[in-house]
């Protein structure tokens, strides 16, 4: 089975940005899409956004709509999430995930990363 690997996290202020890396043990062409998710504490896992891994079509949720840049290089099998304009509220672990994308999980299973923190405080 893939194994998924998050990097990049970090402690940010509002208005700061950080770039996310999930670089997978094996080919990300073998799953259609990839998705990243962050969970704040006491709540569920949630999707943030998600690309194809074919064409890079890409979906995101409301929320980070014109701050997050999700992109892959299927080359280096790693997916990337470029966020920018960071909120308190973007506060969390984000975690990517093979073959899923968006909806929000209790307690997800299948392919996921360990997950990489996420601290935007001033």
């Amino acid at each position: 089975q893939v194994q998924l690997v998050e990097s990049g996290g970090g402690l940010v202020q509002p208005g700061g940005s950080l770039r996310l890396s999930c670089t997978a043990s094996g080919f990300i062409l073998d799953y259609s899409v990839m998705g990243w998710f962050r969970q704040a504490p006491g709540k569920k896992r949630e999707g943030v956004s998600c690309i194809r891994t074919s064409d890079g079509s890409t979906h995101y949720v409301d929320s980070v709509k014109g701050r997050f840049t999700v992109s892959r290089d299927n080359a280096k099998n790693t997916v990337y999430l470029q966020m920018n304009s960071l909120k308190p509220e973007d506060t969390g672990v984000y975690y990517c995930a093979a073959d899923l994308c968006g909806g929000s999980y209790t307690d997800p299973t299948g392919v996921w990363g360990q997950g990489t923190q996420v601290t935007v405080s001033s």
